[in-house]
């Protein structure tokens, strides 16, 4: 679709982006909470899914429990849980260097892998949205990649910015991934958030629900991602993708519905039945 539309159904399970579709920073959206409630009161499955890195699972429940969402940690996905699980799947010998925060660290510590800052030792540099990335970290990633030709890179996930309330943002991993690339020549190997559809395996696992719905602000990754799976998808207008974006693409490439709003996934008949109203 390029203009927006609602579902005229539910879908048997919903995975949903957070940043951008849920809340933007500490802010919850408008309709978010009473559309979790509604999906849930009517037994549909709800999951979680993050590109952002900068927290673990369970500080994500820690955050929607502030918001009045409670989520059980298992419903929860992100890029810390998809970087550590191909890690231990493709490269479990490796010694990395995480350009990361404190939450991948501590993941990749508790499962025993490898880390160290030294050139000569590195196997896999990791990129990752870092607040703390400085000329330093840049300078080991140069050295363990370009110098030594022992390492190569990879990155927690594609995202250019992180979507702030008020139209900002911050600059996300792939402004990082890019400095790396400049200075280096070489190009990141392997990526682990959305649109790899493996993430939708980290939020349902290898036996997904029929019928499943994507939802998420982003073209390139959550509905990338949904489309390369093959399954319905719905971007709210909330977050980064515009509906010019939407018009400047292929039908093949679409989502399946837009919302100007994320309550809207909630079909138009049983909104009016709800009493519901834009307040």
């Amino acid at each position: 679709m390029g203009e927006i539309s609602w579902p005229t159904m539910f879908y048997d399970a919903y995975v949903f982006d957070m940043d951008g579709t849920i809340y933007l920073g500490d802010e919850l959206l408008p309709g978010a909470k009473r559309m979790l409630e509604e999906l849930r009161r009517r037994g549909c499955t709800v999951r979680f899914l993050s590109n952002n890195p900068t927290k673990n699972p369970a500080q994500y429940v820690e955050k929607l429990e502030k918001m009045g969402i409670p989520a059980p940690i298992e419903d929860i996905a992100n890029t810390v849980v998809t970087t550590v699980r191909w890690l231990l799947e493709n490269h479990p010998n490796a010694t990395v260097f995480p350009i990361a925060e404190e939450p991948l660290v501590q993941a990749l510590q508790e499962v025993g892998i490898r880390i160290s800052d030294d050139p000569r030792q590195i196997d896999i540099v990791i990129a990752s949205y870092d607040r703390t990335f400085d000329y330093r970290k840049l300078q080991i990633a140069f050295d363990a990649i370009w110098f030594e030709k022992r390492a190569f890179l990879i990155a927690t996930n594609p995202d250019r910015f992180c979507p702030f309330p008020g139209g900002r943002g911050e600059p996300d991993c792939a402004a990082i991934v890019a400095s790396i690339e400049a200075c280096t020549g070489v190009k990141c190997q392997a990526v682990m958030g959305k649109p790899n559809p493996t993430m939708l395996t980290a939020a349902l696992g290898s036996e997904r629900p029929k019928n499943v719905l994507m939802v998420g602000d982003r073209l390139t990754t959550d509905i990338s991602m949904a489309v390369a799976t093959g399954i319905d998808s719905a971007m709210p207008l909330t977050g980064e993708s515009t509906l010019e974006d939407v018009r400047a693409i292929s039908e093949r490439e679409r989502p399946t519905y837009v919302l100007d709003r994320i309550d809207r996934l909630i079909p138009q008949e049983v909104w009016m039945q709800l009493g519901w109203d834009e307040d």
